[in-house]
């Protein structure tokens, strides 16, 4: 999957649930798109969740970049797999806080239907892109290697020590 299509898809997911959930909203739980109170609840927690998402993909992002890159290669591309730190203990870190991105914008929006319906249909939609797309990619680019580091280490991983990896705010 080239770099253009990942971005027309995401873009597609966000733009296409915030306008889905605006038009199910206005049926379902029109109570919720003038409830102030709801949306100082919703607000700020998609601001959080949003910040986690951004620092997630940032650190992933710069580890990609310095480790998975072996000469003059098109931006946002790799050909090196990397296997240490937070790629050690998960195999797709990146896809871990990206698929709260839908989330996040269902919150910051304060839509019911985003929130209950929308985005985690969406999450699940990343979940099916990582393995009949990603993966299969990551094998055809890596071969043996992938599928024995596919052995080794999960596709996401919850454990506190993980986690801290992955949210460690990189100076660099």
């Amino acid at each position: 999957m080239v770099i253009i299509p990942r971005i027309t898809f995401w873009i597609a997911i966000l733009l296409g649930g915030a306008l889905l959930g605006i038009y199910l909203d206005a049926r379902l739980f029109a109570g919720y798109l003038h409830d102030v109170y709801f949306h100082i609840l919703t607000l700020p927690l998609g601001l959080v969740l949003l910040y986690a998402v951004v620092l997630v993909s940032r650190n992933t992002g710069r580890i990609l970049a310095r480790m998975g890159r072996v000469g003059d290669l098109p931006r946002m591309e790799t050909n090196r797999l990397v296997t240490t730190g937070v790629y050690s203990c998960m195999r797709h870190p990146m896809h871990l806080g990206l698929m709260f991105f839908p989330l996040s914008l269902a919150l910051i929006l304060g839509s019911a239907s985003f929130i209950m319906i929308i985005a985690p249909a969406e999450i699940l939609l990343i979940l099916v892109m990582i393995r009949f797309v990603e993966e299969p990619e990551a094998i055809r680019k890596f071969g043996d290697a992938y599928i024995e580091y596919m052995r080794h280490v999960p596709a996401f991983n919850l454990k506190p020590s993980c986690l801290a990896m992955l949210f460690k705010i990189d100076a660099r």
